[in-house]
């Protein structure tokens, strides 16, 4: 049996701790990391308990205020949303402990603001409403606001301007589709509306396929999904190393979204809205993937490289959504968790090349002064193997990945394009990795000729913080888990299977939360009252 509170934890944990870091920031400062890093690696163990517990394909179901699902607040823990908040906790865990290398000391309310944007990210995942996604939305957006800005500078206030008003934009969107949603179904739960869309009245399909659609485009937004993608390689490449290793999971928020959305409420029974964002979800993806990974060879710094490199992977992770396949959805869950480590992996790598070569050649062009023999060993090395991974090579898991998905998607009738576009967007990838990764740490003696080192603008305004235990310490933890990835490929695969497969079987979803019950209470007061009320229950004695 779980604890009946169980599901709540990657929610309240991160919650009461960041509450309670705001209040030590000031009274006892020392404390407020040890606080953080003890809060988020207990986040670890409780996300594996909750993987364990939704492996069994059971769904729980937990009724925030004790009201039904239809009436209350309800929050859905299966293998999805599972897989997710492991992935948000140890992609923190790893975050906090780069940062712990120097990165949170640059300004104020880091780690309360972490803390926050961990409760966004697992909420998120956890919610059971639409509504209530789009308030959890709103804490991630929230805090994410503040961490961009961590450590000030003219680079980060210029993204974070952009990042602010995209995601404005998007949240007033968000909040339009579900205020119609609401209107026309009369609930926003996410199991309720899928009973109720497909019942819709005729002359109410347009506004229940509108409605749809711009919630698709709300979830493209955060999913960096072409054409609102562009914002995405500025703000990623303008955040502090730990911060845009966080970020990493980010757009996959979007991607979970539409995913859930799309299986769950717009499938193939929901009637006028049924597959409502085929065939447009399909062809975006694959142009978003070819023209992120043409980003990425275009790019001149490693740092926009990468940022590229996670708007190809979200164009990939789309695709196997769009398809909508049990096979495709498997192929790509078992992609994003190795594409994410990956690219989380790269941020924080970049952010020790620039430390090595210099705040002002963090550019691809060759170094004037080589770093030491021993530090470009360590970091090409390093290199090499994240490379691997995020460009979908053997023998690491990406590959696994792309190799499942090319094998899904030869079934539909978008094979060809499918094919042609995965293959060329890994040649790219490929080749933007050996150019970079040849200027980076084999050639010196000054820029290239006709061009000129890269300014400022390229790279944040302050210096990247000297060599600390941490950094490594979360470079070889990121390591160790992309090999695990590889190692343990038959029981992440057979879970991701699983996992597809309980999205496309939506009755025990649906039967968990519809038919999730409240708790009785110990003291039932209404019924007090109403006994009172009726004269059954003596009132207490006045007093003399």
């Amino acid at each position: 049996m779980m604890w009946p509170h169980a599901t709540a934890l990657p929610i309240v944990l991160p919650l009461l701790c960041g509450a309670l870091l705001v209040l030590l920031e000031r009274s006892a400062p020392r404390w407020v990391p040890w606080l953080a890093g003890a809060a988020t690696a207990i986040g670890v163990l409780v996300a594996i308990w909750l993987v364990r517990q939704a492996d069994s394909g059971t769904v729980h179901v937990y009724l925030l205020g004790n009201w039904a699902a239809q009436f209350g607040i309800a929050l859905a823990l299966d293998r999805l949303s599972a897989l997710m908040v492991l992935l948000t906790a140890v992609l923190g865990c790893a975050s906090l402990l780069y940062a712990a290398g120097g990165d949170a000391k640059r300004g104020k309310h880091f780690h309360s603001l972490f803390q926050f944007q961990l409760m966004g990210l697992n909420g998120a995942f956890l919610t059971a409403d639409l509504f209530n996604l789009f308030v959890f939305f709103e804490v991630l957006l929230i805090a994410s606001y503040g961490l961009l800005l961590h450590g000030a500078g003219a680079a980060r206030l210029r993204a974070s301007i952009h990042y602010v008003s995209f995601n404005l934009v998007g949240s007033a969107l968000f909040l339009i589709s579900v205020s119609l949603l609401y209107g026309l179904t009369g609930t926003l739960n996410m199991a309720d509306l899928a009973i109720r869309v497909p019942q819709a009245a005729p002359d109410r399909a347009l506004l229940v396929q509108s409605a749809a659609l711009m919630l698709i485009v709300v979830f493209g937004v955060k999913a960096a999904l072409l054409p609102l993608y562009f914002w995405l390689p500025a703000t990623y490449g303008a955040a502090s190393a730990p911060v845009a290793a966080l970020f990493a999971v980010m757009t996959k928020v979007g991607v979970y979204a539409i995913l859930r959305v799309t299986t769950l409420i717009f499938g193939a029974t929901a009637g006028p809205a049924a597959m409502v964002a085929s065939p447009w979800l399909e062809g975006l993806a694959l142009a978003t993937l070819l023209l992120g990974a043409a980003g990425a060879l275009a790019a001149q710094h490693l740092r926009a490289l990468v940022g590229n490199l996670v708007i190809a992977s979200a164009g990939t992770l789309l695709l196997a959504v769009a398809l909508a396949q049990p096979d495709s959805v498997a192929a790509g869950l078992f992609y994003l968790v190795n594409s994410t480590l990956a690219t989380a992996a790269l941020f924080l790598l970049a952010d020790r090349v620039r430390a090595a070569r210099g705040a002002a050649q963090d550019g691809f062009e060759p170094l004037v002064q080589p770093f030491s023999a021993p530090t470009l060993q360590r970091l090409g090395v390093l290199f090499f193997i994240f490379a691997i991974a995020a460009a979908g090579l053997p023998p690491l898991a990406g590959f696994m990945g792309k190799a499942m998905l090319l094998q899904a998607a030869g079934q539909t009738p978008w094979a060809v394009w499918a094919v042609a576009i995965i293959l060329s967007s890994s040649l790219l990838t490929m080749v933007a990795f050996a150019r970079g990764g040849s200027n980076l740490f084999w050639k010196h003696g000054g820029a290239a000729p006709g061009r000129s080192p890269p300014g400022p603008h390229a790279v944040p305004a302050d210096a990247a913080m000297p060599n600390h235990l941490a950094h490594g310490a979360a470079l070889l933890a990121l390591l160790g888990l992309l090999y695990a990835c590889a190692v343990f490929a038959a029981p992440l695969s057979r879970y991701t299977q699983a996992t597809a497969q309980q999205l496309f079987e939506r009755t025990a979803y649906l039967r968990a939360v519809l038919e999730a019950q409240p708790v009785p209470a110990a003291i039932d007061v209404r019924r007090e009252m109403r006994e009172r009320a009726a004269g059954r229950v003596a009132p207490p004695a006045s007093a003399p």
